[in-house]
């Protein structure tokens, strides 16, 4: 019997074009990576920013195991009353009680219990509380050892520390909201997976998944423009990551970028 479990993590979805690979590829990289949990980032898979009940729905119907949110979490409003019902989406813990829906939730591989956490970074971003002492209260409430933390955050130092401050106490950090995947992927010392952003499920060539006309054009002129997602070809990235089934600590974590088309 294996001794270890595999999860698959995909980054920021983004957009028709995104979110359309995904459902195309995700069975298909679940069996190519032998992957047991698949995790996905939806924040952005409506639109560009935000999610919905029916988009949920279908990454999830595809074998999606749990989806994280971001920044953009509450940018389609229906999206409310589907946070707090009992599937197995999460926003940032790091914002009010009021908001709905929660920042940790339990999944099932087996007989392992598996947390997964999203939380907000704070340079850079909107205001939100302090990720440090909210992920430090929910990994002590998660009952597991088997801990993955999505930290959806702009600036790489920021991003760094959540991952040694949580080192040896959770399975994963992983790194959401730039959609540049970074190359500095790593065990650390005390067993934790980590790596500073996986990159994006998003069309290529583009900025960001963003038509990059568009963009070009806003750093030309300083005026404001509408972003539109970008029609191109998507990409499809993410981690893999092996987990050790006694301890929830990982034995090692490969990045994955590939074609969605």
């Amino acid at each position: 019997m294996s001794q270890t479990y595999r999860i698959l993590f995909l980054g920021d979805v983004v957009g028709r074009p995104g979110r359309e690979a995904v459902l195309k590829h995700l069975q298909r990289l679940k069996s190519k990576y032998k992957a047991n949990v698949v995790i996905v980032n939806g924040e952005n898979a409506a639109s560009g920013q935000g999610i919905t009940p029916a988009i949920a729905t279908d990454i999830f119907d595809v074998g999606a195991d749990a989806i994280t949110l971001g920044n953009h979490w509450y940018r389609k409003r229906e999206i409310g009353e589907y946070l707090n019902s009992k599937k197995p989406i999460v926003r940032p813990a790091n914002l009010p009680d009021a908001c709905p829906g929660r920042g940790m939730t339990i999944i099932q591989h087996g007989s392992i219990k598996i947390a997964v956490i999203n939380a907000l970074g704070r340079v850079y971003m909107d205001a939100a509380d302090d990720p440090f002492p909210v992920l430090d209260q929910l990994v002590n409430e998660a009952g597991t050892p088997h801990i993955f933390v999505d930290f959806h955050a702009e600036a790489t130092s920021e991003k760094k520390a959540v991952g040694y401050f949580l080192d040896g106490r959770v399975t994963a950090v992983v790194g959401t909201h730039t959609h540049v995947q970074t190359a500095d992927e790593i065990v650390l010392p005390g067993g934790t997976a980590y790596i500073t952003d996986v990159g994006m499920c998003g069309p290529e060539p583009s900025v960001l998944g963003v038509q990059k006309e568009l963009v070009i054009k806003r750093f030309l002129t300083s005026l404001p423009a509408k972003f539109e997602v970008a029609s191109e070809p998507s990409v499809i990235c993410g981690v893999v990551i092996d987990v050790q089934k006694e301890t929830g600590r990982a034995n090692s974590i490969e990045r994955i970028c590939v074609s969605g088309e």
